[in-house]
């Protein structure tokens, strides 16, 4: 497994999954052409593992801090505080991950959609974009990003999993989709073809690792070095050359992110 260029743009190197076995799997990453990755905050301690990564490995791991909305009910004032500090580090490039999660409802819904408020309105405070996790929210998630300016913010639909209309609406406010393995997957026809379509200048590229594993390795840990094959799919079904697609993804990280 050799690429050249790629960078993953949404990665939870802080987690358990990877203990004793960080360095490995992150030079394995270079190594392998993954250039850069981003990790990402889903909570308060999250967010702390994330910066203290970013001071371990400068200029190869940015990140984002935030809270996920599973998490959403322990946002507070003094919290919010809390990653404000965090977002002004060195290295962290964006806010989040925030959104809305129907699917487990691990926070209350109001809750949710407070928090998720919240950290726009930090974002847009501290000048730096925003991490979205949409999960079978997609109206209430477009609502609120357009009440809050997301155009005026910018930021990226993580791990795209709505509809064409949802990423209609996504593109039409400027923001950008991202793609990891769950387009390799056997029976992901609808959100390959809205892969396909997405204009190449909004496109990410992302594995969410340790999650969403792409084939070959389904079923397994996923790790940053994977993201060669979120590439090598996304080139496959819009009928362009690997080095088109893992470039301009690059570029897009680049940009969005200003790394």
């Amino acid at each position: 497994m050799q690429w050249k260029g790629l960078i993953d743009t949404h990665v939870h190197l802080d987690f358990g999954h990877f203990d004793g076995e960080r360095e490995q799997i992150i030079e394995r990453a270079r190594n392998g052409g993954v250039e850069k990755v981003i990790n990402i905050g889903s909570n308060l301690k999250s967010s702390q593992e994330t910066v203290k990564l970013i001071r371990r490995y400068p200029d190869y791991i940015f990140g984002a801090v935030g809270v996920h909305p599973h998490n959403a009910r322990d946002l507070n004032g003094d919290m919010l505080r809390k990653i404000k500090e965090l977002a002004i580090e060195e290295g962290i490039v964006a806010l989040g991950e925030m959104g809305l999660d129907f699917h487990y409802d691990n926070s209350p819904r109001d809750d949710q959609k407070r928090a998720f408020r919240a950290q726009l309105r930090l974002a847009r405070e501290l000048e730096k974009p925003v991490v979205i996790h949409s999960r079978s929210a997609e109206g209430e998630t477009i609502t609120i990003l357009r009440e809050e300016g997301i155009r005026e913010i910018g930021g990226v639909m993580h791990c795209f999993s709505g509809n064409q209309i949802t990423a209609e609406k996504a593109l039409e406010m400027g923001l950008y989709l991202a793609f990891g393995g769950v387009i390799t997957f056997p029976k992901a026809d609808e959100l390959r073809a809205i892969a396909a379509s997405t204009p190449l200048e909004r496109l990410l590229i992302e594995t969410d690792s340790p999650y969403l594993t792409p084939v070959p390795y389904r079923g397994k840990r996923n790790e940053p070095l994977y993201v060669g094959y979120v590439a090598e799919k996304l080139a496959e079904i819009r009928a362009e050359s690997l080095e088109e697609v893992i470039e301009a993804t690059a570029d897009n990280a680049r940009r969005l992110f200003r790394i």
